[in-house]
Formats: structure tokens, sequence, C-alpha cells
């Protein structure tokens, strides 16, 4: 790399109004707990928003086994939802949800990929790319969550989480195998 090419990290000694720094709200988040418990609520509204959204998804698959797996994903999610209510009872806290910006955007994009398809494979596997990326956002979530969950001591809401967290691994899993091994497939002839 030449010294032109080198990034630049040194940081400016003031601060103008254009320096792309986000002030926060007044009642932004200053502890981690306060974080956990703010993401909490925002993936709480992500699983019941889902809850909802999966029978849609499960009536628009022609595939037995995506429809099959969806059904019981729902099932699962159902648990979930339990489970994060379990979560805001060890924290202490109220079950309650925010919107969750990047769930409403995936779910969006879902109602859109059925909107732009067809019934048959090629809709089938435009759910699958729809639910995969729900499921990759749920891993990334919470992954997240389980680890405040460790760095803040609370080992059995960190175990809860964990458990959902295999759980989405799982459902990416099965989504990835109905995908390359028929629906994929079926789309490409």
């Amino acid at each position: 790399m030449k010294n032109s090419e080198k990034p630049n990290n040194t940081k400016p000694a003031d601060k103008t109004p254009n320096d792309g720094i986000v002030q926060p709200a007044a009642d932004a988040a200053t502890e981690l707990k306060a974080l956990f418990v703010d993401s909490l609520k925002d993936i709480y509204w992500a699983e019941n928003a889902l809850v909802g959204a999966l029978p849609k998804m499960q009536n628009n698959a022609t595939d037995a086994a995506l429809a099959s797996a969806i059904k019981e994903h729902h099932a699962v999610t159902q648990n979930q939802v339990k489970r994060l209510e379990k979560v805001f009872e060890l924290l202490g806290e109220k079950a309650e949800g925010k919107k969750c910006e990047a769930m409403a955007g995936l779910l969006k994009e879902g109602d859109s990929i059925l909107e732009e398809t067809q019934p048959g494979a090629v809709r089938d596997a435009g759910i699958i790319a729809a639910s995969q990326k729900i499921e990759h956002y749920e891993i990334a979530t919470y992954g997240t969550l389980a680890a405040f969950a460790k760095t803040l001591g609370e080992n059995d809401a960190a175990k809860l989480l964990t458990q959902t967290l295999a759980e989405e691994k799982e459902a990416d899993c099965l989504l990835n195998d109905v995908a390359l091994n028929t629906v994929n497939i079926v789309a490409a002839e």
C-alpha cells in the first residue's frame, strides 16, 4: 500500500455540525443494560410481527417441504415470544415491543417478492430468500443479545437467548437444504 493509500486515522480537533456525529436523543441509553433491554424490545416486536407474517408465507409456498418448514417455524416462533417474555421477567422488566424497523423492512421486502412472482418454484425460491434474510437478522440479533446478557451476568437470560439463537440457525439450515435440494433446481428449469 502506498503512503497516499493508507487510511487517515487522525481525528479532527474540533467537530463541525456536518462532521457526521449523531446527537443522541434525550432518553438515549448510557449503560449496556439499557441498550440490552431496548434491543430486547426490538426483537420482541420483530418476533410478534413474524408470528403474524409466517402463515401468509406458508400459504403462498407451493413446495410441501417449504410449507412444512414455515409451519414448524411458526410454532417455534410462538415459543420464542414466550421465551423473550421470560427474559423480560428475569430482568424485572415489562415485556413490551418497540417497532423494529429492520424487521418491518424485511417483511415488506417479503411481501414485494410475493407480488413480483407467480405462484410456483420461483416464488418459493423468493420466499426462501426473504426467509433467510430474516433468519440472518435474527441470528445476528440473538448472538448480540446473548453476549450482552453474559457480559451483564444475566446467565439465565443468556441461556434462553442462546437457545433461540440455536433455533434460528437450525431454521436457516433447513431453508438452505430445501432451496439447494429442490426449490432452486425446479425454479431454474
